[in-house]
């Protein structure tokens, strides 16, 4: 039987992960303090403790891989209408974006993308909060289990 300290923890320990908008990594320091402090009182704290921390890792890791795939997609665009072969300095320093370029197209797109996994990611944190309030066990979607 759960009672409500152990509903409470297991909350927080969501929750926790919304400190990462005040300190950097709080979304990773939040849940691991809370969850190593309070794993061993209790199964259903311990299992809310993984999926918090194994879904911020495949977040972190899902972001890491979308980011090196677009940054380099703007980066040739932008050099890629630079001559520096003459160029004279700052008054004959020009940058052509007049022709959108399919690299362009598909950085934007993969930008958009992490902005609605983003969105996504909240109300997912929010959703296991509200589950472990209410004393169910909730597993993301998509994440790789790093702790088991």
């Amino acid at each position: 039987m759960l009672d409500n300290h152990q509903k409470n923890i297991a909350t927080f320990i969501h929750l926790s992960t919304f400190s990462r908008f005040i300190i950097p990594f709080g979304n990773f320091i939040g849940p691991l303090i809370l969850w190593i402090s309070n794993k061993d009182k209790s199964e259903f704290i311990d299992h809310h403790g993984k999926q918090a921390l194994n879904f911020q890792i495949s977040i972190l890791l899902y972001a890491i891989i979308i980011g090196t795939i677009t940054i380099p997609l703007f980066v040739f665009k932008i050099l890629g209408g630079l001559d520096f072969m003459e160029f004279n300095g700052f008054h004959d320093f020009h940058i052509n974006i007049g022709k959108p370029s399919p690299l362009l197209y598909i950085g934007g797109g993969l930008g958009v993308i992490m902005i609605l996994a983003f969105i996504v990611e909240l109300a997912l944190i929010i959703r296991a909060s509200l589950k472990a309030r209410n004393g169910d066990l909730y597993n993301y979607p998509l994440t790789i289990n790093f702790l088991k």
